[in-house]
């Protein structure tokens, strides 16, 4: 596979049919994107960046999402994941409130740069569900192509937590959102249906 660059980003996003200033926009998420995920792989061994924009494609052709700023916050979900210290130049070209948005979707020892201790998921699970259901949509997003690319993980643990967490949340915070927009209906289908298929697919 070519190294993904910035005209495949841009693409990925849509961004020919936005207006100016969107693409100018796009171009700077877009650099930021390629700078801030190098050098980090997931643990299937590929390149980050596939992720991030595995979940726009979803949210673009599936979900029929078409704001700009939604697309792009999908673009750099994990921004502050995988590099904290990013998030001044976030700020510096992208703004504070879009900033912000990515540190509401980013669970607070990846921000601390520490190990997760007692209580952090329930903090985290507050804090997802107090997510403004466009953030939320991209949470969900990003939960459903974890899910469809899960076969691929090496490690069996992380296949077994990610399944139970869920089971015991994002299921049940899909279907009690799923009312407030066609988008978050839409998803709420598509992350239920994918569940019950990847149950039977893994039944003995």
């Amino acid at each position: 596979m070519n190294p993904i660059d910035l005209d495949h980003v841009l693409t990925v996003l849509g961004a020919a049919a936005w207006s100016t200033d969107e693409q100018s926009r796009a171009r700077v998420a877009g650099a930021l994107a390629l700078t801030v995920y190098d050098g980090h792989t997931r643990d299937q061994g590929t390149p980050y960046l596939e992720h991030p924009l595995s979940v726009v494609t979803l949210l673009h052709t599936e979900i029929r999402v078409s704001r700009p700023e939604t697309l792009l916050l999908a673009l750099l979900h994990d921004a502050l994941e995988v590099a904290p210290e990013s998030e001044a130049v976030l700020v510096q070209h992208l703004g504070g409130p879009f900033t912000a948005r990515l540190r509401a979707m980013t669970a607070d020892h990846r921000l601390e740069q520490r190990p997760k201790a007692a209580g952090d998921e329930t903090s985290w699970r507050f804090k997802q569900a107090a997510l403004p259901s466009g953030d939320l949509l991209v949470r969900l997003a990003d939960r459903l192509h974890n899910l469809r690319d899960l076969a691929a993980s090496p490690n069996v643990d992380r296949r077994r937590r990610f399944l139970q967490s869920l089971q015991d949340f994002y299921l049940p915070l899909a279907d009690a959102v799923r009312g407030l927009s066609p988008h978050l209906a839409a998803m709420h289908a598509l992350l239920h249906a994918e569940y019950i298929r990847h149950q039977q697919e893994v039944r003995p």
